[in-house]
């Protein structure tokens, strides 16, 4: 052995030893359990809409093409008395990876921060990021966990938005239930910051930054080490609740639930879990709807998660998910040999992922389908009095009268030259300002061509419908891709 490699391998080591390591933030809990994120008691506009958005991974592409989206759905509904539309009845937003940027801060401020976050988008999320594939210390960095921690993109991300703001924060001044998805790549399962999976951590949400959980959601492996939670388990006495019990002796329920199960189990066992290392959302679910089958599947009735107050005066409901996906040229296609190394690795992960994200949507759809039928079901068995000490009269009254429209807004169906220029977008945190402003346009197209969000107008009451000219686009189906 020469000296020049033993003094090229211990550069190695001491290089991997300067590795991005994130100490945990999460806090114990002391006392009772977390609340809820949302007021349940403020319930927006009269209780006849739910309308839910999910906003896919893809960088700072899913971010403009997730805010595009809530530029379409407000311009589109509108009016002198309402200028927000129907964005006044948002009731949940759940986002992954570049999309959660967008989750955490409407939910946070609501439709008055769009302006904020339109800025934002022509930023350099990667200012303070490591990223260069030239540099072999980043390469190494890379390898041995991860060549950012959360002092780059978390902490650009409390400059320019959050400013400190915490899920406590959240909770004080939203309405809206939010949803920021991680992976446990540990458990294999989506981590959702919630106050069910808090509890189980012992650790209060209450006081952790909204950028540490976007952080989480937005780290690439390898780009990023894994955002690090610390399982306080000596700090409260927490007791599982009924439907993890019940998950772990009913021979019916779901493998999606018992994975879910034994995540929290784990966090509970100091033997298992004493630190949860978390990594990009889109490796288990690219689209962030795990949520809607957990918050079903674990359900001891048949309208959860509404109440029995708003299971009642429910009328409609919008659940539309942003996919800011593009297609993939893959060169080796046309050639004999290949794919190989990096090519290889990537083509794998990424089907990977896709196919969790469509299993994950496909199975989100038969949930809410089979929620309706369970919702009619219960609405119809109701004694009169009961309705109308909800509604206030039973005049007007039809149980059956619960309509849901579920779809994707994606780049499918706009014009080829567009679709174009959109598959050229990077997956990145930073973007060129004309990348930002056609991944933008794009979103208000595709989402008031959308056919789901077109049949949702129709059925409201007070709303005809998308503008003379406009066609509804069937939608095809296109691979996600994360961050």
């Amino acid at each position: 052995m020469t000296l020049r490699s033993v003094l090229g391998g211990a550069a190695l080591v001491l290089l991997a030893g300067c590795s991005a390591v994130n100490k945990p933030l999460n806090q114990p809990l002391g006392g009772a359990g977390n609340p809820s994120l949302t007021d349940e008691a403020a319930i927006p506009g009269d209780g006849t809409t739910f309308v839910g958005l999910a906003f896919s991974g893809g960088g700072t592409r899913a971010s403009a093409f997730s805010y595009g989206m809530l530029e379409a759905l407000r311009d589109a509904t509108a009016t002198p008395d309402d200028p927000d539309g129907i964005l006044s009845e948002v009731r949940l937003v759940t986002g992954v990876s570049g999309g959660s940027v967008t989750a955490a801060w409407y939910g946070y401020a609501g439709p008055q921060g769009m302006p904020k976050f339109r800025a934002y988008l022509d930023k350099n999320g990667e200012k303070y990021m490591a990223n260069s594939p030239l540099n072999p210390f980043t390469i190494v960095r890379g390898l041995s966990g991860g060549a950012n921690g959360r002092q780059t993109f978390g902490r650009f991300l409390d400059e320019e938005l959050f400013r400190g703001a915490t899920f406590g924060d959240l909770r004080r001044k939203s309405r809206v239930k939010t949803w920021i998805n991680a992976s446990d790549v540990a458990n294999n399962v989506t981590f959702l910051f919630s106050p069910e999976t808090f509890d189980a951590l012992c650790s209060d949400l209450m006081k952790l930054p909204l950028s540490e959980a976007v952080a989480a959601s937005a780290a690439f492996p390898l780009v990023f080490s894994p955002i690090v939670l610390e399982a306080h388990q000596e700090s409260c006495q927490y007791e599982e609740p009924d439907w993890l019990t019940a998950a772990r002796y009913n021979p019916e329920a779901s493998e999606a639930m018992k994975a879910h199960a034994r995540a929290l189990e784990s966090y509970t066992d100091p033997e298992e879990a004493r630190f949860v290392k978390l990594l990009d959302g889109g490796i288990t679910d690219n689209f962030g709807t795990t949520g809607l089958n957990v918050e079903r599947a674990r359900a001891q009735n048949a309208y959860a998660p509404l109440t029995v107050e708003e299971a009642v005066k429910l009328e409609r409901m919008l659940f539309l998910v942003a996919n800011a996906g593009v297609r993939t040229d893959y060169g080796w296609t046309q050639k004999l040999p290949g794919p190989g190394g990096v090519q290889l690795a990537m083509s794998i992960a990424t089907s990977s992922m896709s196919a969790a994200t469509r299993a994950g949507y496909d199975a989100m759809r038969l949930t809410l389908d089979r929620w309706q039928e369970a919702l009619v079901e219960f609405r119809c068995d109701l004694p009169a009095s009961e309705v109308r000490r909800i509604r206030g009269t039973t005049a007007g009254w039809d149980c059956k009268d619960v309509k849901l429209f579920v779809g994707q807004v994606s780049f499918d169906g706009l014009p080829d030259d567009m679709q174009k220029q959109l598959d050229s977008i990077p997956t990145r945190l930073k973007l060129k300002p004309e990348q930002v402003a056609l991944t933008i346009e794009a979103a208000r197209q595709s989402t008031r061509q959308n056919p789901e969000f077109n049949g949702f107008l129709r059925a409201k009451e007070g709303f005809d419908g998308p503008p003379a000219g406009a066609t509804p686009i069937a939608p095809r189906r296109i691979s996600p891709i994360s961050n």
